[in-house]
């Protein structure tokens, strides 16, 4: 009497919230698959309830019974799935409809299968218990299964809801989970005991009647919860759970299976079937081509967009900000271009300020030898015109085939992305072609190849910037420094002062004779020394050009030296040069070649002539990293010596670029250094 009363008010109340839900004016399919598996199990309900009343027709009633169980799995998964996908039909991925129409099939599988062969019940009538059959048991743990992957996505779906929406739809999303676990926990005993006892229906009524109340309250009084969005990561992990479940599934069916084989059999081929999934799993962790073709599948598959922009951008800006120098830097953003697009290496070139430029700065999984880019290159041109582009290197463009076609192949550039600051471009990507040959990149990957090119220019200008400020604040010292220093001279040219004013007075005194050339001589000594390292560091003087011979020039320089051993070679060279400036390049380079090589090392001097004219100083002392070459050569205060002020380099490049030149370095450790002066060549006067 009190399963027939609850099971009444169960099918009344699911009638009533069904018939409340048709006269509400809106429409979608997930309201469509609601009410379609709420009625699939008060359907149920009603006729389990009849053969527990009337057992005489037991195979009557449950034949309409298995129907419904066989139409609950399309129903729910529905449901589920439309609410995760918006609601939207064509929204649902093609493997989610695919499981759908196989589900859909189940229902035509119930309508033509055997009962006997599913079930038999010799007792029915004292017993209530269903035994099940070989193919009963089968056709349960089919839907069983179908039942929690039902459930599972409905638990996802209500965790991924907004705030907002959450509210609105805890309680429909609440009872319908828990009329799931109620079928769920009433087949798993089922399975369990391999029958099913019909005794156990009033818990699965009482939460048929729970769970409608809860989907009516929801649905009538707050509304339908819309815009649900799955995160990849969600999926991601959804896909993994799933594919783990059919692991374990798949071992304990095959398992059931072998042991008619014998035992040991059994379990080497259980065993190996372990190994052989955890080998195909380290497998697929171990290969970027399969990972990146997975993800593609789920694009396609799962989603509207490729990308999730806000996942996308944390990832890269958090790669950048972990970064403790500028050569990291360099090396994350090509990193996180490669693994973001799944693509087989890439170059940096970063844009020389003093002569335009672009100059290979970092190499990852890819070569180009010193490979330069100048101002006036026709790639250059191209993103300079067009500098929101991205360039497809394979696509043919005549001017890049003839001018860097060869270079683009030996290295494997497929594709150039500018990064520009403003209509100026400062620096540029040549990445490698894609670990999955057969993906095609569309706008979604240009577009984010384009937001991440801006995040990486702004970035590498504010490390450039910075470097610039913390050089300025080093000068800046150095003017205090120099005040010091200045307060130091004028005390130094006072005491000349009354030297020379006593003079006249004690010239011939031999004491005072005595403590003048004392005097003279410390102070002459403490000028030198300030003077010739602080002088013109601030700001470069004014040149005064005049057509100068460079072998002449040099071999003055060697003599101004004080009589190194220097080998001076080379040709007769005119330029328009300061003649007491580069006198000052010319010296400092041979006493810093001196200083690294020792006293009775040879040094080269070689002047000549090759489309400029040069100067080359050669050592063979300790030489430098090439770290310092990189980093801190040519900069102020940088210097190798114990007691060196890290200027005379310094000053040496601001001369010869005043002239119009360059300065050249090529240094190995322990082997020695070259520093090559180049200057324009001038016609004689």
């Amino acid at each position: 009497m009190f399963q027939t009363i609850c099971s009444f008010i169960a099918i009344l109340g699911t009638l009533g919230v069904g018939l409340a839900l048709l006269g509400n004016k809106s429409r979608s399919l997930n309201k469509t698959a609601l009410l379609a598996a709420l009625a699939a199990c008060a359907v149920l309900e009603g006729l389990d309830l009849t053969s527990l009343l009337l057992p005489a027709r037991l195979l009557d009633w449950k034949r309409g019974a298995v129907l419904a169980e066989a139409l609950l799995p399309f129903c729910w998964l529905l449901y589920a799935w439309t609410i995760a996908w918006d609601g939207n039909w064509k929204s649902i991925a093609m493997p989610s409809r695919l499981l759908l129409a196989i589900t859909g099939l189940f229902p035509v599988v119930a309508i033509f299968v055997d009962l006997n062969a599913l079930y038999y019940s010799p007792d029915f009538g004292t017993e209530s218990l269903l035994f099940l059959g070989q193919y009963g048991f089968f056709f349960y743990l089919v839907l069983l299964v179908l039942l929690v992957l039902a459930l599972t996505q409905l638990e996802k779906s209500l965790t991924l809801l907004p705030r907002e929406e959450r509210w609105r739809a805890k309680y429909e999303m609440l009872g319908a989970c828990l009329l799931l676990a109620a079928l769920i926990f009433y087949y798993s005993q089922g399975l369990l005991y391999r029958s099913l006892n019909m005794a156990m229906m009033p818990v699965r009524t009482l939460m048929l009647g729970a769970a409608v109340g809860l989907i009516g309250y929801s649905r009538l009084v707050r509304g339908e919860a819309k815009n649900i969005i799955v995160s990849r990561q969600m999926v991601f992990r959804s896909v993994a759970l799933l594919g783990v479940g059919s692991y374990l599934l798949f071992l304990g069916i095959f398992g059931e299976g072998l042991r008619y084989f014998g035992e040991s059999f059994r379990q080497s081929i259980l065993i190996l079937l372990l190994f052989g999934g955890v080998l195909a799993v380290l497998a697929f962790l171990l290969s970027d081509r399969l990972k990146r073709k997975f993800s593609v599948f789920l694009h396609k598959n799962f989603y509207r967009q490729k990308y999730d922009y806000r996942i996308e951008w944390q990832q890269f800006t958090g790669s950048l900000s972990n970064v403790r120098s500028s050569e990291e830097l360099k090396k994350a953003i090509l990193r996180s271009f490669c693994q973001t697009f799944a693509l087989k290496g890439g170059v940096l070139f970063l844009k020389e300020s003093d002569d335009g430029r672009f100059i290979c700065r970092c190499e990852y999984e890819m070569q180009v030898d010193d490979y330069v880019f100048y101002g006036d290159d026709s790639l250059l041109s191209h993103v300079s015109d067009h500098p929101d582009w991205i360039v497809d290197l394979q696509q043919g463009h005549p001017a890049l085939e003839q001018q860097h076609g060869e270079f683009f192949r030996r290295c494997g550039a497929f594709w150039a992305i500018p990064l520009v600051f403003g209509d100026d471009p400062a620096g540029l990507l040549l990445l490698g072609a894609q670990l999955n040959s057969g993906e095609k990149l569309t706008y979604e990957d240009f577009d984010l190849m384009r937001m991440l090119a801006r995040q990486a220019t702004s970035t590498l200008l504010s490390i450039k910037l910075s470097a610039q400020l913390s050089s300025a604040q080093e000068m800046a010292a150095m003017g205090r420094v120099s005040t010091f220093v200045i307060h130091d001279l004028k005390n130094l040219a006072s005491n000349l002062a009354m030297v020379t004013e006593n003079a006249s007075d004690y010239l011939d005194d031999p004491d005072f004779q005595r403590d003048m050339l004392e005097t003279l001589t410390a102070t002459v000594s403490s000028m030198k020394g300030l003077i010739t390292r602080l002088r013109n560091v601030a700001r470069p003087k004014e040149l005064t050009l005049d057509f100068t011979d460079l072998r002449e020039l040099a071999e003055q320089g060697v003599r101004l030296a004080g009589g190194l051993q220097v080998a001076v070679t080379g040709e007769p060279v005119t330029a328009q040069v300061d003649e007491g400036e580069m006198q000052k390049v010319v010296q400092n380079l041979l006493v810093n070649a001196h200083e690294a090589s020792g006293s009775n090392e040879p040094i080269g001097l070689e002047v000549g002539q090759m489309g400029e004219a040069y100067l080359k100083v050669s050592d063979s002392g300790c030489g430098m990293s090439e770290e310092f070459i990189r980093e801190r050569l040519f900069q102020p205060f940088q210097t190798t010596k114990a007691k060196g002020f890290g200027i005379g380099l310094y000053q040496c490049k601001n001369i010869v670029e005043a002239h119009g030149g360059r300065i050249e370095v090529d240094s190995r450790v322990g082997q020695g250094t070259t520093f090559t002066v180049w200057l324009p060549l001038v016609d004689n006067p």
